[in-house]
Protein backbone atom coordinates (compact mmCIF):
# COMPACT_ATOMS: atom_id res chain seq x y z
CA UNK A 1 0.00 0.00 0.00
CA UNK A 2 1.46 3.37 -0.95
CA UNK A 3 1.93 6.08 1.67
CA UNK A 4 -0.87 8.35 0.38
CA UNK A 5 -3.42 5.52 0.50
CA UNK A 6 -2.16 4.48 3.92
CA UNK A 7 -2.55 8.06 5.18
CA UNK A 8 -6.12 8.16 3.88
CA UNK A 9 -6.98 4.82 5.52
CA UNK A 10 -5.52 5.93 8.85
CA UNK A 11 -7.45 9.22 8.69
CA UNK A 12 -10.65 7.19 8.25
CA UNK A 13 -9.85 5.03 11.29
CA UNK A 14 -9.20 8.15 13.37
CA UNK A 15 -12.54 9.57 12.25
CA UNK A 16 -14.37 6.38 13.23
CA UNK A 17 -12.71 6.57 16.65
CA UNK A 18 -14.01 10.12 17.07
CA UNK A 19 -10.59 11.73 16.73
CA UNK A 20 -10.56 15.04 14.90
CA UNK A 21 -7.61 15.60 12.58
CA UNK A 22 -6.51 19.18 12.05
CA UNK A 23 -3.79 20.22 9.64
CA UNK A 24 -1.93 23.23 11.00
CA UNK A 25 1.54 24.55 10.29
CA UNK A 26 3.81 23.49 13.14
CA UNK A 27 7.18 24.45 11.71
CA UNK A 28 8.96 27.60 12.83
CA UNK A 29 12.51 28.60 13.64
CA UNK A 30 12.10 27.28 17.18
CA UNK A 31 9.84 24.30 16.55
CA UNK A 32 9.76 21.51 14.05
CA UNK A 33 7.25 18.71 14.55
CA UNK A 34 5.13 16.60 12.21
CA UNK A 35 2.35 16.70 14.83
CA UNK A 36 0.79 14.78 17.66
CA UNK A 37 -2.28 13.88 19.67
CA UNK A 38 -3.78 16.13 22.32
CA UNK A 39 -7.06 16.69 24.14
CA UNK A 40 -8.98 19.90 23.65
CA UNK A 41 -12.00 20.42 25.88
CA UNK A 42 -12.21 16.67 26.49
CA UNK A 43 -12.02 15.70 22.81
CA UNK A 44 -9.07 14.03 21.13
CA UNK A 45 -7.48 16.11 18.37
CA UNK A 46 -4.64 14.95 16.18
CA UNK A 47 -2.71 17.90 14.81
CA UNK A 48 -0.58 17.30 11.72
CA UNK A 49 1.72 19.66 9.88
CA UNK A 50 0.56 19.76 6.24
CA UNK A 51 4.16 20.41 5.18
CA UNK A 52 5.47 17.22 6.84
CA UNK A 53 6.32 14.35 4.50
CA UNK A 54 3.48 11.84 4.08
CA UNK A 55 5.55 9.10 5.74
CA UNK A 56 5.96 11.25 8.88
CA UNK A 57 2.22 11.98 8.98
CA UNK A 58 1.56 8.24 8.73
CA UNK A 59 3.92 7.54 11.64
CA UNK A 60 2.32 10.24 13.81
CA UNK A 61 -1.16 8.82 13.18
CA UNK A 62 -0.03 5.25 13.83
CA UNK A 63 1.57 6.23 17.14
CA UNK A 64 -1.52 8.21 18.16
CA UNK A 65 -4.02 5.48 17.26
CA UNK A 66 -2.08 2.67 18.90
CA UNK A 67 -3.41 3.72 22.28
CA UNK A 68 -7.03 3.27 21.25
CA UNK A 69 -9.09 0.09 21.06
CA UNK A 70 -10.08 -0.80 17.50
CA UNK A 71 -11.93 -3.96 18.53
CA UNK A 72 -15.39 -2.55 17.81
CA UNK A 73 -14.75 -1.09 14.35
CA UNK A 74 -13.82 -2.64 11.02
CA UNK A 75 -10.21 -1.94 10.13
CA UNK A 76 -8.50 -3.42 7.10
CA UNK A 77 -6.09 -6.20 8.14
CA UNK A 78 -2.96 -4.35 6.99
CA UNK A 79 -3.97 -1.28 9.04
CA UNK A 80 -4.92 -3.44 12.04
CA UNK A 81 -1.48 -5.08 11.94
CA UNK A 82 0.22 -1.67 12.00
CA UNK A 83 -1.89 -0.42 14.89
CA UNK A 84 -1.81 -3.54 17.02
CA UNK A 85 1.97 -3.77 16.83
CA UNK A 86 2.22 -1.66 20.02
CA UNK A 87 -0.02 -3.60 22.39
CA UNK A 88 3.05 -5.06 24.13
CA UNK A 89 4.85 -1.71 24.36
CA UNK A 90 4.69 0.59 27.36
CA UNK A 91 2.10 3.29 26.80
CA UNK A 92 0.05 1.08 24.47
CA UNK A 93 -2.92 1.41 26.80
CA UNK A 94 -6.53 1.88 25.89
CA UNK A 95 -7.18 5.64 26.06
CA UNK A 96 -10.85 5.31 25.19
CA UNK A 97 -11.89 4.06 28.65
Amino acid sequence: MNDDLLLSQLEEVADRLGITIRYETLTSEELSSPGGLCRVEGEYVLILDPQAPVREKVQVIIEALRGFSIDDIYVKPVIRDLLEGSKDRPGGKDQTS
